[in-house]
């Protein structure tokens, strides 16, 4: 019995898997909780187990940040976690932590076809490496690599590499987000949490009006990214298209730096929560455009396949994978 878990800035989801064959449909007990409303990590753990009275063998938890030492602070929360300590405290033989972008990458090779929307089938090499980008509350990046038996799955922080302007536009934007935050990484333009810089670009630059009505819902919203991206997608406001645009640019140089990178020749894969909402925007080609306009390497690039994991559980589901690949194997691997 496994307890996976995919813990983020804005959600944390637990649950119970009996074997390996209940990922991902049949899980024992599944449970989602708002991250923001508890104090750590430990509280929801607790929680959970005492409702479920579940006794797991071996738990395994996706977590948004770096994993260091069996150990992770939570990018976007006040959170640290020790994979250590939580044996201990809640008495489970066996407990890994990966990076949540990790866990989406070792789901990938078991995602069927329902669960990826295809935005360029490109030419795949079966045995290709593959990369995953993506932009939810923050922006996370991972891949994975063919060892010659099946696919290992690596974790990064390339969701900070500084942000790289390819036009005008894009230049004033840096300017205007270097003043505010010094250094500048592509998460302070391509995530959830950060989409709102590049609307408070146009608004203070007075590129683009902002209608009383707009500026009425965004006082209201507890959180403004829903609102921009639902009004461009209907096209109600110039400003909120041009903010929409910018992000899908701005993810498309990233993804495009990320091909010349990583050569992700079996697949680059979009994740994230912010994907399958704008999946309208994203088919229009100036997206893939972006991710193919690599000068010399244009053709290699145009080649990636490059799909929308729809699977909005695709991190939960991966940490269970993981979580039973580690109790086969009989130890955690280093520094998880």
């Amino acid at each position: 019995m496994i307890l996976a878990g995919d813990v983020g800035g804005t959600k944390t989801v637990l649950a119970i898997y009996a074997g390996r064959t209940q990922v991902p449909a049949n899980p024992v007990y599944e449970t989602r909780f708002k991250s923001a409303d508890y104090a750590c990590f430990e509280t929801i753990l607790k929680e959970f187990l005492d409702h479920t009275c579940a006794t797991p063998q071996a738990a395994c938890f996706g977590v948004a940040g770096p994993v260091k030492n069996r150990r992770c602070r939570i990018t976007n929360l006040p959170w640290e976690i020790s994979a250590d300590e939580i044996k201990k405290s809640c008495g489970i033989p066996e407990v890994s932590l990966i990076n949540d972008l990790k866990a989406i990458a070792v789901a990938v090779p078991h995602l069927d076809k329902g669960a990826l929307f295809t935005l360029n089938p490109g030419k795949p090499d079966p045995l290709g490496n593959m990369a995953i980008v993506a932009p939810g509350t923050g922006l996370g990046i991972a891949f994975l690599v063919w060892t010659g038996a099946r696919y290992r799955a690596f974790a990064s922080e390339g969701g900070h590499t500084a942000f790289s302007p390819r036009d005008s536009r894009e230049v004033n934007l840096l300017a205007f987000l270097t003043r505010r935050y010094g250094h500048v990484s592509f998460e302070r333009v391509c995530s959830g949490s950060q989409l709102p810089n590049i609307y408070e670009y146009f608004l203070e630059n007075k590129i683009f009006p902002e209608p009383a009505w707009l500026k009425e819902k965004l006082a209201a919203a507890a959180d403004r990214t829903p609102v921009i991206v639902e009004t461009a997608l209907k096209k109600e406001a110039d400003i909120c298209v041009a903010t929409l645009d910018m992000f899908v640019h701005a993810l498309g140089t990233i993804t495009g730096n990320m091909a010349v990178t990583l050569l992700p020749t079996g697949g680059i894969y979009l994740g994230g929560g912010i994907p399958p909402r704008i999946l309208k925007r994203l088919t229009q080609p100036d997206f893939l455009g972006r991710i193919a306009d690599k000068g010399r390497f244009v053709s290699l690039c145009a080649d990636m396949p490059v799909h929308v994991i729809l699977d909005s559980k695709a991190a939960l589901h991966g940490a269970a994978w993981y979580g039973f690949e580690n109790l086969k194997f009989g130890v955690p691997a280093p520094n998880q």
